[in-house]
C-alpha cells in the first residue's frame, strides 16, 4: 500500500453467501495511471471494482481514496467524491435523450471540474444527442455510459469490458479516448478480455483468479509467467492483436 497513491485497496475481502469472491485484494493506483485488471470469468475482476465504486461493500480490508478510508461511503458520494464508472452491460434512461443523459448524471454530482467540456461529443455521440438513448445500439450505449461517467467529473474512472462488441477502429478510437484522458491526470482500472486492448493502454496489470491476485506487473511478463500463461492468458493470446483469453 503506497500512502501516497490516489487509491489504495488494502486487504479486501467480499463474500455473497459461503462464497468468497474477494479474497484478501491489494492494490494501489496514482493520479494518471492505468491499470489492467484481467483474468478469467469469476474470478473477482468486476466484484473489485464494485467494492471500490461503492455498489458493493467490503466484509473485510479497506479502500481509501486521497487518503481518506472511505468506509461505507454509498456509491452516489463517491461519485461526488471522484470515482465513477461504467459497467458491462450499460442502463441509460431510455426515455430521455442521449444529452438529457448526460446532463442528469452531470447534475446528480453537482460542481466537479470536468476533463472534457462536452462529454457527448468526446465519446462521438454528438449526431444522436437529442435522439432517444433508446435507439442507439449497444456499442453507442457503452459509450453513451462512459459521456456519463465522464460528466461527473471523475478522477478515478473504473472500466469495465468497455471494448465487448466494439470493431478494431472502434477499440483503437475508445483506447486513445482513454489514453489522453489519462494525459490529463484521470486514473483508471480498466477490466478487460481483449488483450491487445489492455496492450494499446497500459502494461501494468493485476492478473486475478478465484479472488485473489496472483500476478501483478507488466504485461510483457505477464506473457511469460508459467502460472498465468498455462492457466488463465494463454501464451499465445497474451501477444495477440486483439485475441481474447
Amino acid at each position: 500500500m503506497s500512502h501516497d497513491a490516489l487509491l489504495n485497496v488494502n486487504q479486501v475481502v467480499k463474500r455473497f453467501g459461503g462464497f468468497t469472491a474477494l479474497n484478501g485484494v491489494s492494490l494501489s493506483l496514482n493520479k494518471g495511471e492505468i491499470l489492467g485488471l484481467v483474468g478469467p470469468n469469476g474470478s473477482g475482476k468486476t466484484t473489485c471494482i464494485n467494492v471500490i465504486s461503492g455498489l458493493y461493500s467490503p466484509d473485510g480490508g479497506d479502500v481509501s481514496f486521497h487518503g481518506r478510508s472511505l468506509g461505507r461511503t454509498p456509491m452516489f458520494r463517491r461519485a461526488q467524491h471522484g470515482i465513477n464508472r461504467t459497467f458491462q452491460i450499460p442502463k441509460p434512461f431510455k426515455a430521455l435523450t442521449v444529452r438529457e443523459n448526460v446532463e442528469v448524471a452531470g447534475a446528480y454530482v453537482g460542481q466537479r471540474k470536468r476533463i472534457v467540456d462536452d462529454p457527448v461529443d468526446f465519446v462521438g455521440l454528438s449526431a444522436f444527442a437529442d435522439g432517444s438513448a433508446s435507439s442507439l445500439t449497444s456499442g453507442q450505449q457503452k459509450m453513451l455510459d462512459l459521456a456519463r461517467a465522464l460528466s461527473t467529473g471523475p478522477e478515478l474512472l473504473l472500466v469495465d469490458e468497455l471494448a465487448a462488441g466494439l470493431n478494431p477502429q472502434e477499440l483503437d478510437s475508445v483506447a486513445r479516448k482513454l489514453m489522453f484522458l489519462a494525459s490529463q491526470g484521470v486514473a483508471m482500472i480498466v477490466v478487460e478480455h481483449m488483450m491487445g486492448f489492455v496492450n494499446q493502454l497500459t502494461q501494468h496489470v493485476i492478473v486475478m483468479n478465484a479472488g485473489r491476485e496472483i500476478f501483478e506487473g507488466t504485461l510483457s511478463a505477464a506473457a511469460k509467467d508459467p502460472q498465468v500463461t498455462a492457466v488463465y492468458l494463454g501464451q499465445s493470446e497474451v501477444g495477440a492483436g486483439d485475441g481474447r483469453h
